[in-house]
This record gives structure tokens, sequence and C-alpha cells, in this order.
């Protein structure tokens, strides 16, 4: 599966199963995107997410949520107990970032950090964590497939922001990344500030673009962290730039790479849910507690990331 190939008379190791992964699971899963479109460069002004993040102050987003009233219930008439009738839980996970929501291409199953998180919830309704539903989904696409009502709850590497808060609901944090910088080894680039002027890579829908514009830097937009690997290798950017946890990934995956910089911003993860389902947040709240208490944090941790172990994310939740 390791196949080279090489790109101006450079070795590269190819993006290992994710590719391949990112056009099976259409097959597997509900898809949600046509075929990528062209990797456009943008600016600032068409990344009214992120910059909605830096201007609203007048909310913590790590203290945004719901505090659960005791363990993961189902009560009569919950949002839980409709998905329970149903049978399966909607999630709308990522296909291609590896140790977080990727597909397996050796079994066929979505696994990852972001998916043992799913899992568990799967497990509080239903006694069961494969009765679940995967729809895979672009970054851009995670706040309207909530607000549309397509999925029940997405896991996606999504950071919580005020910007956001004013739209969805968020679980508590259920991990903390940072945004940092990918490249080349070759290249002479020590942080963000260092590339201004060239292209570096990043998400639609990414809160990422707007750091990278703020730096001078010209982000260019593609809907997969996979897309913008291929297009670092073909030499078509300089750099990609988001979450460490999600460049770590990629750098797991071709090792002609590098990790540079300082932590650019904080990213606190949450699993995002509909403003309609109140009951539904502090529910999968609860689940999040009983994660961080009985060890199965830190064992996903452990499994998808390495050692060594933190702490899982302090649980803080509105006064």
């Amino acid at each position: 599966m390791n196949a080279r190939l090489s790109l101006d008379g450079r070795p590269w190791l190819r993006a290992l199963p994710l590719m391949l992964a990112a056009a099976a699971l259409v097959l597997v899963v509900a898809a949600a995107d046509a075929a990528p479109a062209e990797p456009s460069a943008i600016g600032v002004a068409t990344t009214a997410h992120a910059v909605g993040k830096m201007s609203v102050a007048s909310c913590n987003p790590k203290a945004s949520s719901l505090r659960p009233s005791g363990p993961p219930q189902v009560t009569s008439g919950s949002f839980m107990a409709k998905i329970r009738d149903r049978g399966f839980l909607i999630a709308g996970v990522d296909q291609s970032t590896y140790h977080f929501g990727f597909l397996n291409p050796l079994d066929g199953r979505i696994e990852g950090f972001d998916i043992d998180m799913i899992r568990a919830v799967a497990q509080a309704i239903f006694g069961n964590p494969n009765q679940v539903e995967y729809k895979a989904i672009s970054d851009a696409q995670r706040i309207p497939d909530i607000l549309s009502g397509s999925v029940d709850i997405v896991a996606h590497t999504m950071t919580i922001t005020c910007a956001r808060l004013q739209q969805v609901d968020f679980s508590s944090v259920y991990f903390d990344a940072a945004q940092r910088v990918l490249v080349l080894k070759n290249s002479t680039a020590h942080s963000l500030t260092g590339l201004s002027g060239q292209k570096v890579c990043a998400t639609t829908g990414s809160d990422s673009l707007a750091v990278i514009a703020a730096a001078k830097a010209i982000p260019v937009a593609v809907p997969y962290w996979t897309d913008c690997l291929v297009l670092l290798q073909q030499g078509n950017v300089a750099a990609i730039s988001t979450d460490d946890s999600i460049l770590a990934g990629l750098a797991a995956q071709d090792p002609w790479t590098k990790l540079i910089g300082p932590r650019l911003t904080d990213e606190p993860y949450g699993l995002a849910i509909s403003k309609q389902h109140p009951d539904f947040v502090a529910f999968v709240n609860a689940v999040l507690e009983q994660l961080r208490t009985n060890g199965q944090w830190s064992a996903s941790y452990a499994h998808w990331i390495g050692t060594p172990v933190p702490a899982p994310p302090a649980a803080q939740y509105r006064s």
C-alpha cells in the first residue's frame, strides 16, 4: 500500500492508504461531497467563520456547554429516545484525518480518536457502540449538516469558537490542540511568519485560514487535509497550517515533512450538536465525564495518538 512516487526527482511516501480511503468511503457511508473543487487562494473576506472567531470576545469557548445532571440516561421524550427508536446514531465524521477519523482500507472500518467518542455515545444510548451511521463530510459541511438535521452529532476535529457557538452547541472540551505548520524537510522556514507571501494550505471551513492570512501568507483552501498533503508533495504550496493533531497525522504519512514553529492558537475540540437538542448536549457531556474518569479517554489517546498520555481536558460548564 505504501507505494512511492517520484516528484521533481524526490521520493515521496504516498499518503498511506488515506487517499484510497477517501474515495472508498463514499461507497461505504453516506458521502457528502462531489469531486473536490480546484484549490483556490482565498482571503480573509471569504473566511467569515475564522474572522468571527477573532471578533467575538464575549464568551469563553471552553466553558460554554451544559452541565450534566448525572450519569447519561435516555429519558422518555428526549432526543436520545428518538435516536434509540430510530435504531442508530447519525454522526458526521472526517474520512481522511489519520489518528482522528479515517477509513481503514484493510477492514473497511471508520476509526480514530474522534470515532471512539462517537462509539461511546452510541454505547450509552443503545448499549452497543456499533449502532452508528457515519456520514463522511468535509470541514465546510460540519455546521450546515447540523443545522439541516442530516446528522445528530459531529465529531470532526472541530474547534469550539465563539462564532460557531452562535450557530451550534458543543459538548465540553474533549481534546486540546494548537495550530502549527507542516513543511517539507528541506524548507528553511521556521514559523508561519517566515512564509509571508507564500501559499499555505488549509481546508475550506476551517478556522486556520484567517490565521494564515493574518501572517501575510496566501491561504489556499481545499476540501480535505489529504488534499493539502498532495499539494505540498507536488510543490504547489509551501506549507500546511492547522491543528498540530491533524498535522501529526499527515507527518506520519510522509516522512519527508516536519512540524515547525510555536503554538499559534488554542484549539479546544468539542462534539457539535444542534441548539434544538440541549438534552442531548447534557447527555453527551455525561458520557464524556465517564470517559475522563473510567480510563477510556486515556486508553483511546494512547492507542491513536501515543504516549505519554496527558490528563484529559477538565470539563468546564456555563456558570
